[in-house]
């Protein structure tokens, strides 16, 4: 007679590696995105960029230095922009002033409201645009950090340059010595030119307008808003030219590590939900006949009975009255 396979039954690594499949599957596709854990996320992310940025304070001379170098490669290269640029900004307060105030707000707004608008109306498309800003921002930290760089506004004055945030002071909120509100100067890393993220943050701007902007006036702003970052950036004198191609190099970068990135913050996911079972099925108990593994809670009872399993003559397959608890007994009698 031929011989027939016993059904194979599925041993208990065949059932964590199941559910880690699953769980695996489920996270990849299932994980639902809520604006109470991605504001706090955001704000973390923000917080430890600006900590970074405020400590990674290299010494006054290196980064006088670096400034220098740089200023000297753009002249041998001829790519210096910014002359011409800030004796155009210096000289007419009607394109200063506006610079300046695009300078010092349009960074922190128009990026957080980019990220609102996909995340309620491009919610597929969100999670990867918030992991490629974070990552390339946690490139630039690195940057600020390795190469702390003098902006144009803060070299002597023999260099040509005029600081017009401090020259136009008056109109807005700035103080003297920073884009920073008057009075907070001192709370910022002055030397952190190298990326520029202003110019970063905008491209990331106009790529998102750009992709899964619907109307012509939003591929418009995403092509417009940039540029003129970039050309803001240097005719206030806050960077050279070469740390805005930095900014974008920089975003290219992050936008190649976002897929590696993403799919870490996957198996992290995965790993947190076999780990700590606080889903629902998240126990090996999903799908079982018995309930609470073999217990039975009768009414007014607190803690539950063990079934008992009887072998011996005369026993039903079935839990008798006694087993089943006071009120299966009494509808016994």
């Amino acid at each position: 007679m031929p011989q027939t396979d016993a059904p194979r039954t599925e041993t208990a690594p065949d059932v964590r590696s199941r559910r880690w499949t699953e769980l695996r599957a489920s996270a990849a596709t299932h994980a639902r995105l809520r604006w109470w854990t991605e504001l706090p996320l955001i704000l973390l992310v923000y917080a430890s960029y600006s900590a970074g940025r405020l400590l990674a304070r290299g010494d006054t001379a290196g980064a006088v230095g670096h400034g220098l170098d740089i200023l000297r490669v753009e002249k041998f290269l001829h790519l210096n922009a910014e002359h011409p640029l800030n004796r155009l900004f210096t000289r007419h307060a009607s394109l200063g002033v506006p610079a300046d105030f695009w300078y010092a707000s349009l960074h922190y707004l128009v990026t957080p409201a980019i990220l609102v608008w996909l995340f309620r109306s491009r919610t597929v498309r969100y999670r990867a645009a918030r992991t490629w800003l974070m990552t390339s921002t946690f490139i630039g930290l690195i940057g600020f950090t390795l190469l702390p760089t003098c902006p144009p506004r803060l070299l002597s004055p023999g260099h040509g340059f005029v600081d017009t945030m401090a020259q136009y002071s008056d109109y807005g909120w700035w103080g003297g010595e920073a884009s920073a509100p008057r009075g907070m100067g001192g709370m910022t890393n002055q030397y952190a030119a190298m990326p520029s993220l202003h110019v970063g943050w905008a491209l990331w701007c106009g790529v998102m307008l750009w992709r899964h902007g619907r109307t012509p006036a939003a591929k418009v702003a995403g092509v417009v808003y940039p540029l003129v970052t970039t050309i803001v950036v240097m005719g206030t004198a806050n960077h050279y030219f070469l740390d805005a191609a930095a900014g974008a190099a920089v975003m290219g970068a992050g936008l190649l590590l976002t897929p590696f990135v993403m799919r870490a913050a996957n198996r992290l996911r995965t790993f947190l939900a076999v780990r700590v079972p606080w889903g629902k099925g998240a126990s090996g108990d999903e799908g079982s006949a018995i309930v609470s593994a073999g217990c039975q809670t009768s009414p007014g009872e607190r803690i539950p009975r063990q079934r008992e399993s009887r072998t011996g003559p005369g026993a039903e397959p079935g839990a008798s009255p006694t087993d089943a608890g006071d009120g299966a007994a009494a509808a016994a009698r």
